[in-house]
Protein backbone atom coordinates (compact mmCIF):
# COMPACT_ATOMS: atom_id res chain seq x y z
CA UNK A 1 0.00 0.00 0.00
CA UNK A 2 2.59 2.41 0.84
CA UNK A 3 4.75 1.27 -1.78
CA UNK A 4 1.86 1.92 -3.90
CA UNK A 5 0.79 5.82 -2.46
CA UNK A 6 4.85 6.63 -2.96
CA UNK A 7 4.38 5.43 -6.68
CA UNK A 8 1.44 7.54 -7.52
CA UNK A 9 3.20 10.39 -5.72
CA UNK A 10 6.67 9.73 -7.81
CA UNK A 11 4.34 9.94 -11.04
CA UNK A 12 2.27 13.17 -9.93
CA UNK A 13 5.57 14.62 -8.89
CA UNK A 14 7.05 13.80 -12.17
CA UNK A 15 3.86 14.79 -14.31
CA UNK A 16 3.84 18.38 -12.60
CA UNK A 17 7.91 18.50 -13.36
CA UNK A 18 7.38 17.64 -16.72
CA UNK A 19 4.24 20.30 -17.25
CA UNK A 20 6.25 22.70 -15.57
CA UNK A 21 9.11 22.35 -17.75
CA UNK A 22 6.85 22.35 -20.73
CA UNK A 23 5.21 25.69 -19.93
CA UNK A 24 8.32 27.14 -19.80
CA UNK A 25 9.76 25.88 -22.66
CA UNK A 26 6.63 27.31 -24.36
CA UNK A 27 6.84 30.65 -22.36
CA UNK A 28 10.53 31.44 -23.54
CA UNK A 29 9.51 29.89 -27.49
CA UNK A 30 6.59 32.49 -27.51
CA UNK A 31 9.00 34.76 -25.88
CA UNK A 32 11.62 34.58 -28.44
CA UNK A 33 9.37 34.23 -31.57
CA UNK A 34 7.53 37.48 -30.54
CA UNK A 35 11.05 39.52 -31.06
CA UNK A 36 10.82 38.35 -34.52
CA UNK A 37 8.14 40.66 -35.63
CA UNK A 38 10.61 43.79 -34.40
CA UNK A 39 13.20 42.07 -36.13
CA UNK A 40 11.37 41.88 -39.82
CA UNK A 41 9.92 45.52 -39.27
CA UNK A 42 13.35 47.05 -37.92
CA UNK A 43 15.20 45.23 -40.98
CA UNK A 44 12.85 46.50 -43.71
CA UNK A 45 12.87 49.73 -42.17
CA UNK A 46 17.09 49.87 -42.58
CA UNK A 47 17.26 49.06 -46.41
CA UNK A 48 14.39 50.48 -46.92
CA UNK A 49 15.75 53.64 -45.76
CA UNK A 50 19.31 52.70 -47.09
CA UNK A 51 17.52 52.33 -50.51
CA UNK A 52 16.27 55.95 -50.58
CA UNK A 53 19.77 57.37 -49.30
CA UNK A 54 21.56 55.78 -52.11
CA UNK A 55 18.78 57.05 -54.78
CA UNK A 56 19.46 60.56 -53.51
CA UNK A 57 23.34 60.29 -54.63
CA UNK A 58 22.73 58.51 -57.37
CA UNK A 59 19.94 60.31 -59.11
CA UNK A 60 21.79 63.60 -59.54
CA UNK A 61 24.97 61.88 -60.16
CA UNK A 62 23.71 59.84 -63.16
CA UNK A 63 21.20 63.07 -64.03
CA UNK A 64 24.58 64.81 -64.43
CA UNK A 65 26.29 62.17 -66.85
CA UNK A 66 23.85 61.88 -68.56
CA UNK A 67 22.52 65.43 -69.22
CA UNK A 68 25.37 67.82 -68.51
CA UNK A 69 23.27 70.32 -66.29
CA UNK A 70 23.31 71.08 -62.84
CA UNK A 71 20.39 72.37 -63.05
CA UNK A 72 18.12 69.48 -64.49
CA UNK A 73 19.90 67.86 -61.85
CA UNK A 74 18.37 70.25 -59.31
CA UNK A 75 15.06 70.48 -60.95
CA UNK A 76 14.62 66.29 -60.87
CA UNK A 77 15.32 66.40 -56.93
CA UNK A 78 12.98 69.19 -56.83
CA UNK A 79 10.69 68.31 -58.69
CA UNK A 80 10.73 64.57 -57.23
CA UNK A 81 9.69 65.60 -53.69
CA UNK A 82 5.91 66.81 -55.70
CA UNK A 83 4.59 63.07 -55.65
CA UNK A 84 5.26 62.55 -52.29
CA UNK A 85 3.18 65.24 -50.96
CA UNK A 86 0.27 64.19 -53.11
CA UNK A 87 0.26 60.59 -52.42
CA UNK A 88 1.44 60.93 -48.75
CA UNK A 89 -2.69 61.61 -47.56
CA UNK A 90 -3.11 58.86 -49.24
CA UNK A 91 -1.43 56.42 -47.78
CA UNK A 92 -3.62 56.10 -44.89
CA UNK A 93 -6.90 55.00 -47.36
CA UNK A 94 -4.75 52.37 -48.35
CA UNK A 95 -3.83 50.63 -45.10
CA UNK A 96 -7.03 51.17 -43.57
CA UNK A 97 -8.60 49.07 -46.53
CA UNK A 98 -5.61 46.29 -47.52
CA UNK A 99 -3.31 46.55 -44.12
CA UNK A 100 0.00 47.85 -43.28
CA UNK A 101 2.16 44.51 -44.17
CA UNK A 102 0.56 45.00 -47.91
CA UNK A 103 1.06 48.40 -48.40
CA UNK A 104 4.46 48.25 -47.07
CA UNK A 105 5.60 45.21 -49.54
CA UNK A 106 4.01 46.67 -52.41
CA UNK A 107 5.45 49.92 -51.99
CA UNK A 108 9.12 48.47 -51.41
CA UNK A 109 8.07 46.09 -54.66
CA UNK A 110 7.26 48.82 -57.05
CA UNK A 111 10.46 50.71 -55.62
CA UNK A 112 12.88 47.98 -56.76
CA UNK A 113 11.31 48.08 -59.86
CA UNK A 114 11.34 51.75 -60.54
CA UNK A 115 15.44 51.50 -60.08
CA UNK A 116 15.85 48.80 -61.89
CA UNK A 117 14.65 50.89 -65.13
CA UNK A 118 17.95 53.38 -64.76
CA UNK A 119 20.60 50.48 -66.05
CA UNK A 120 17.49 48.97 -68.75
CA UNK A 121 17.77 52.40 -70.09
CA UNK A 122 20.96 52.37 -70.19
CA UNK A 123 21.60 49.18 -71.35
CA UNK A 124 19.21 49.59 -74.05
CA UNK A 125 20.53 53.41 -74.88
CA UNK A 126 17.18 54.95 -73.79
CA UNK A 127 18.51 57.08 -71.05
CA UNK A 128 17.93 60.15 -71.06
CA UNK A 129 16.79 63.27 -69.28
CA UNK A 130 13.20 62.66 -69.60
CA UNK A 131 13.62 59.38 -68.52
CA UNK A 132 15.46 59.81 -65.72
CA UNK A 133 12.78 62.60 -64.23
CA UNK A 134 10.08 60.09 -65.24
CA UNK A 135 11.03 57.45 -63.34
CA UNK A 136 12.22 59.76 -60.34
CA UNK A 137 9.07 60.78 -60.30
CA UNK A 138 7.52 57.37 -60.58
CA UNK A 139 10.02 56.24 -57.64
CA UNK A 140 8.86 59.04 -55.46
CA UNK A 141 5.29 57.85 -55.09
CA UNK A 142 6.02 54.97 -53.12
CA UNK A 143 8.75 55.91 -50.49
CA UNK A 144 5.58 58.20 -48.09
CA UNK A 145 3.43 54.75 -48.47
CA UNK A 146 5.81 52.66 -47.36
CA UNK A 147 7.08 54.69 -44.91
CA UNK A 148 3.54 55.17 -43.19
CA UNK A 149 2.92 51.36 -43.14
CA UNK A 150 6.08 50.54 -41.21
CA UNK A 151 5.57 53.53 -39.20
CA UNK A 152 1.73 52.09 -38.18
CA UNK A 153 3.68 48.29 -37.50
CA UNK A 154 5.40 49.45 -34.28
CA UNK A 155 3.22 49.46 -31.96
CA UNK A 156 1.52 46.46 -32.45
CA UNK A 157 4.84 44.69 -33.02
CA UNK A 158 5.98 46.23 -29.16
CA UNK A 159 3.35 45.08 -28.27
CA UNK A 160 3.55 41.39 -29.52
CA UNK A 161 7.02 41.15 -27.92
CA UNK A 162 6.47 42.99 -25.06
CA UNK A 163 8.61 46.01 -25.87
CA UNK A 164 8.68 49.19 -24.47
CA UNK A 165 6.67 51.24 -27.65
CA UNK A 166 8.60 54.50 -26.73
CA UNK A 167 11.90 52.72 -27.01
CA UNK A 168 11.31 50.89 -30.21
CA UNK A 169 10.29 53.88 -31.61
CA UNK A 170 13.34 55.60 -30.65
CA UNK A 171 15.15 52.28 -32.07
CA UNK A 172 13.17 53.28 -35.23
CA UNK A 173 13.92 56.60 -35.74
CA UNK A 174 17.60 55.49 -34.81
CA UNK A 175 17.94 52.96 -37.80
CA UNK A 176 16.40 55.54 -40.25
CA UNK A 177 18.82 57.85 -39.05
CA UNK A 178 22.01 55.46 -39.76
CA UNK A 179 21.04 54.05 -42.99
CA UNK A 180 20.85 57.96 -44.32
CA UNK A 181 24.52 58.16 -42.73
CA UNK A 182 25.78 55.02 -44.10
CA UNK A 183 23.55 55.29 -47.50
CA UNK A 184 25.64 58.06 -49.23
CA UNK A 185 28.59 56.89 -48.61
CA UNK A 186 27.46 53.70 -50.21
CA UNK A 187 26.27 55.02 -52.75
CA UNK A 188 29.28 57.04 -53.76
CA UNK A 189 31.34 53.99 -52.86
CA UNK A 190 28.69 51.92 -55.88
CA UNK A 191 28.80 54.70 -58.18
CA UNK A 192 33.23 54.73 -58.74
CA UNK A 193 33.06 50.82 -58.08
CA UNK A 194 30.38 49.87 -60.59
CA UNK A 195 29.07 53.21 -62.33
CA UNK A 196 26.14 55.13 -61.42
CA UNK A 197 23.56 53.28 -63.66
CA UNK A 198 24.56 49.63 -62.36
CA UNK A 199 24.59 50.79 -58.93
CA UNK A 200 20.87 50.88 -58.68
CA UNK A 201 21.24 47.23 -58.98
CA UNK A 202 22.00 46.94 -55.92
CA UNK A 203 19.30 49.31 -54.13
CA UNK A 204 16.70 46.90 -56.20
CA UNK A 205 18.08 44.10 -54.25
CA UNK A 206 17.89 46.64 -50.79
CA UNK A 207 14.43 47.36 -51.56
CA UNK A 208 13.82 43.27 -52.56
CA UNK A 209 15.27 42.64 -48.98
CA UNK A 210 13.02 45.55 -47.67
CA UNK A 211 9.92 44.08 -48.67
CA UNK A 212 10.89 40.41 -48.31
CA UNK A 213 11.42 41.64 -44.53
CA UNK A 214 7.81 42.08 -44.27
CA UNK A 215 6.90 38.80 -45.88
CA UNK A 216 7.82 36.86 -42.65
CA UNK A 217 5.54 39.08 -40.79
CA UNK A 218 2.07 37.21 -39.78
CA UNK A 219 -0.41 39.24 -41.18
CA UNK A 220 -3.32 39.03 -38.14
CA UNK A 221 -1.38 40.79 -35.62
CA UNK A 222 -0.32 43.84 -37.68
CA UNK A 223 -3.98 44.42 -39.78
CA UNK A 224 -5.21 48.31 -38.70
CA UNK A 225 -8.32 46.41 -39.79
CA UNK A 226 -11.15 47.37 -37.28
CA UNK A 227 -14.62 47.66 -38.01
CA UNK A 228 -13.99 51.60 -37.02
CA UNK A 229 -11.21 52.25 -39.95
CA UNK A 230 -12.81 49.92 -42.55
CA UNK A 231 -16.28 52.03 -42.15
CA UNK A 232 -13.56 55.67 -42.17
CA UNK A 233 -12.10 53.66 -45.87
CA UNK A 234 -15.52 52.99 -47.18
CA UNK A 235 -16.84 56.70 -46.58
CA UNK A 236 -13.26 58.32 -48.00
CA UNK A 237 -13.21 60.21 -45.00
CA UNK A 238 -9.46 58.68 -43.89
CA UNK A 239 -8.17 61.70 -46.43
CA UNK A 240 -9.04 64.09 -44.08
CA UNK A 241 -9.59 62.64 -41.19
CA UNK A 242 -5.90 62.71 -40.20
CA UNK A 243 -5.85 66.30 -40.89
CA UNK A 244 -8.65 67.00 -38.32
CA UNK A 245 -7.58 64.88 -36.05
CA UNK A 246 -4.32 66.60 -35.69
CA UNK A 247 -5.80 69.73 -35.78
CA UNK A 248 -7.87 69.13 -33.36
CA UNK A 249 -5.31 68.04 -30.83
CA UNK A 250 -4.08 71.34 -29.59
CA UNK A 251 -0.89 69.85 -28.26
CA UNK A 252 0.09 67.78 -31.31
CA UNK A 253 -1.28 70.72 -34.00
CA UNK A 254 1.22 73.25 -31.95
CA UNK A 255 4.42 70.54 -31.70
CA UNK A 256 3.96 69.32 -35.50
CA UNK A 257 3.58 72.88 -36.29
CA UNK A 258 6.82 74.03 -34.58
CA UNK A 259 8.58 71.01 -35.52
CA UNK A 260 7.70 71.50 -39.41
CA UNK A 261 9.19 75.09 -39.00
CA UNK A 262 12.66 73.53 -37.49
CA UNK A 263 12.36 70.81 -40.23
CA UNK A 264 11.91 73.62 -42.58
CA UNK A 265 15.06 75.10 -41.11
CA UNK A 266 17.55 72.25 -40.48
CA UNK A 267 17.24 69.97 -43.93
CA UNK A 268 18.11 73.51 -46.09
CA UNK A 269 20.77 73.86 -43.69
CA UNK A 270 22.35 70.50 -44.48
CA UNK A 271 22.00 70.77 -48.25
CA UNK A 272 22.64 74.61 -48.90
CA UNK A 273 23.67 76.67 -46.11
CA UNK A 274 26.57 74.34 -45.06
CA UNK A 275 27.59 73.66 -49.17
CA UNK A 276 27.59 76.88 -49.75
CA UNK A 277 29.65 78.38 -47.16
CA UNK A 278 32.38 75.47 -46.93
CA UNK A 279 33.04 75.56 -50.72
CA UNK A 280 33.29 79.36 -50.61
CA UNK A 281 36.45 78.58 -48.23
CA UNK A 282 36.97 75.42 -50.76
CA UNK A 283 37.12 73.01 -47.73
CA UNK A 284 35.04 70.15 -48.32
CA UNK A 285 36.54 67.77 -46.15
CA UNK A 286 35.08 69.82 -43.42
CA UNK A 287 31.49 69.72 -45.03
CA UNK A 288 31.88 65.90 -45.28
CA UNK A 289 32.68 66.32 -40.82
CA UNK A 290 30.64 68.67 -40.28
CA UNK A 291 27.45 67.34 -42.34
CA UNK A 292 28.50 63.41 -40.35
CA UNK A 293 28.50 65.25 -36.87
CA UNK A 294 24.96 66.51 -37.52
CA UNK A 295 23.67 62.79 -38.55
CA UNK A 296 25.66 61.43 -36.06
CA UNK A 297 23.97 63.41 -33.32
CA UNK A 298 20.48 63.05 -34.20
CA UNK A 299 21.15 59.07 -34.72
CA UNK A 300 22.95 58.99 -31.32
CA UNK A 301 19.73 60.71 -29.79
CA UNK A 302 16.91 58.73 -31.36
CA UNK A 303 18.71 55.62 -29.96
CA UNK A 304 18.73 56.96 -26.90
CA UNK A 305 15.00 58.44 -26.48
CA UNK A 306 13.83 55.26 -25.21
CA UNK A 307 16.09 55.47 -22.36
CA UNK A 308 15.76 59.00 -21.99
CA UNK A 309 11.67 58.75 -21.88
CA UNK A 310 12.27 56.33 -19.15
CA UNK A 311 14.02 59.36 -16.92
CA UNK A 312 12.72 62.08 -17.95
CA UNK A 313 9.22 63.88 -18.67
CA UNK A 314 8.46 64.50 -22.42
CA UNK A 315 7.37 67.69 -21.27
CA UNK A 316 12.01 68.41 -20.25
CA UNK A 317 12.78 66.53 -23.37
CA UNK A 318 10.54 68.63 -25.31
CA UNK A 319 11.97 71.68 -23.35
CA UNK A 320 15.85 70.40 -24.14
CA UNK A 321 15.13 69.86 -27.87
CA UNK A 322 14.17 73.61 -28.34
CA UNK A 323 16.45 74.96 -26.49
CA UNK A 324 19.38 73.02 -27.68
CA UNK A 325 17.95 73.38 -31.49
CA UNK A 326 17.92 76.84 -31.16
CA UNK A 327 21.53 77.06 -29.52
CA UNK A 328 22.90 74.97 -32.26
CA UNK A 329 21.72 76.91 -35.21
CA UNK A 330 22.68 80.01 -33.38
CA UNK A 331 25.95 79.04 -32.87
CA UNK A 332 26.36 77.90 -36.56
CA UNK A 333 24.93 80.90 -37.85
CA UNK A 334 27.82 83.48 -37.01
CA UNK A 335 30.11 80.86 -38.99
CA UNK A 336 32.84 80.23 -36.43
CA UNK A 337 35.90 78.00 -36.92
CA UNK A 338 35.57 74.84 -37.27
CA UNK A 339 35.87 72.94 -33.84
CA UNK A 340 33.30 75.26 -32.66
CA UNK A 341 31.38 74.49 -36.30
CA UNK A 342 31.26 70.92 -35.23
CA UNK A 343 30.43 71.11 -31.36
CA UNK A 344 27.17 73.43 -32.36
CA UNK A 345 26.78 70.91 -34.97
CA UNK A 346 26.62 68.20 -32.76
CA UNK A 347 24.67 69.94 -30.62
CA UNK A 348 21.71 70.66 -33.26
CA UNK A 349 21.91 66.96 -34.03
CA UNK A 350 21.49 65.54 -31.22
CA UNK A 351 18.31 68.26 -30.40
CA UNK A 352 16.68 67.45 -33.68
CA UNK A 353 17.02 63.55 -33.00
CA UNK A 354 14.22 63.35 -30.41
CA UNK A 355 11.28 64.92 -32.37
CA UNK A 356 10.83 62.75 -34.66
CA UNK A 357 10.22 59.08 -31.79
CA UNK A 358 8.48 61.49 -29.68
CA UNK A 359 5.78 62.78 -32.09
CA UNK A 360 4.65 59.12 -33.34
CA UNK A 361 4.69 58.26 -29.15
CA UNK A 362 2.42 61.14 -29.01
CA UNK A 363 0.55 60.36 -31.65
CA UNK A 364 0.22 56.04 -30.80
CA UNK A 365 -1.12 57.39 -26.90
CA UNK A 366 -3.36 60.19 -28.31
CA UNK A 367 -5.30 58.52 -30.78
CA UNK A 368 -7.01 54.97 -31.20
CA UNK A 369 -5.19 52.57 -33.09
CA UNK A 370 -7.39 52.63 -35.45
CA UNK A 371 -6.94 56.15 -36.80
CA UNK A 372 -3.15 55.61 -36.61
CA UNK A 373 -2.78 55.16 -40.67
CA UNK A 374 -4.68 58.38 -41.56
CA UNK A 375 -2.76 60.48 -38.80
CA UNK A 376 0.51 58.91 -39.30
CA UNK A 377 -0.48 59.75 -43.23
CA UNK A 378 -0.87 63.41 -42.41
CA UNK A 379 2.17 63.84 -40.36
CA UNK A 380 4.32 62.19 -43.73
CA UNK A 381 2.59 64.88 -45.62
CA UNK A 382 3.52 67.58 -43.62
CA UNK A 383 7.04 66.33 -43.38
CA UNK A 384 7.45 65.93 -47.01
CA UNK A 385 6.46 69.35 -47.13
CA UNK A 386 9.13 71.16 -45.16
CA UNK A 387 11.67 70.26 -46.80
CA UNK A 388 11.08 71.61 -50.48
CA UNK A 389 9.86 74.76 -48.69
CA UNK A 390 12.38 75.39 -46.83
CA UNK A 391 14.84 74.84 -49.41
CA UNK A 392 13.10 76.98 -52.23
CA UNK A 393 13.04 79.50 -49.27
CA UNK A 394 16.58 79.44 -48.16
CA UNK A 395 17.58 79.41 -51.33
CA UNK A 396 16.28 82.42 -52.75
CA UNK A 397 17.63 83.89 -49.24
CA UNK A 398 20.85 83.06 -49.88
CA UNK A 399 20.83 84.85 -53.78
CA UNK A 400 19.37 87.96 -52.87
CA UNK A 401 20.60 88.40 -49.40
CA UNK A 402 24.17 86.75 -49.24
CA UNK A 403 24.91 83.78 -46.76
CA UNK A 404 25.57 85.00 -43.39
CA UNK A 405 22.20 87.31 -43.56
CA UNK A 406 19.88 84.74 -44.46
CA UNK A 407 21.52 81.64 -41.64
CA UNK A 408 21.31 84.66 -39.27
CA UNK A 409 17.61 85.14 -40.05
CA UNK A 410 17.08 81.24 -40.09
CA UNK A 411 18.63 81.40 -36.56
CA UNK A 412 16.15 84.01 -34.95
CA UNK A 413 13.47 82.20 -36.35
CA UNK A 414 14.34 79.06 -34.97
CA UNK A 415 14.65 81.23 -31.58
CA UNK A 416 11.63 82.65 -31.94
CA UNK A 417 9.82 79.85 -33.01
CA UNK A 418 10.84 77.72 -30.18
CA UNK A 419 10.02 80.34 -27.87
CA UNK A 420 6.64 80.37 -28.66
CA UNK A 421 6.20 76.65 -28.15
CA UNK A 422 7.49 76.51 -25.23
CA UNK A 423 5.80 79.36 -23.77
CA UNK A 424 2.52 78.11 -25.34
CA UNK A 425 -0.31 76.53 -23.06
CA UNK A 426 -0.65 72.95 -25.01
CA UNK A 427 3.06 72.37 -24.22
CA UNK A 428 3.30 74.11 -21.27
CA UNK A 429 0.62 71.74 -19.83
CA UNK A 430 1.46 68.42 -21.07
CA UNK A 431 2.92 65.86 -18.70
Amino acid sequence: MLHSINTTISQRFRENVIRVHEQRLSQMKTASGSQMPIFYLQVSNFFSGISNAVVMIAIPWITLEVTDSPAFAGLVVAVSAIPSLLVAPFGGVLIARFGSKAVSIFADLLSAISVVAFPILALTGYLSGFSILLFALLGAIFDPLGYTARKTMIQPTAELGKFDVQKLNGIHEGLLGSSWIIGPALGAWLIALVGSANSFWVVSVFFLIAALAIAFLRGSDLQPSSKAAKEDAKSGSDLTLGFRRIWKDRFIRTLLLAVLVIAAIYLPTESIILPTYFESINKPLDLGIVISALAAGSTISSFAYGWLVARISSKAIIRIAFIGASLGTLGMAFLPGFGLMLLFAVILGLSWGPFSPLLTSKIQSRFPSHEHPMVFSAQTAVFYAAPPIGMLLVGFGVEAFGLSPTYLFLAITMLVVSAAALVSKPIRTES
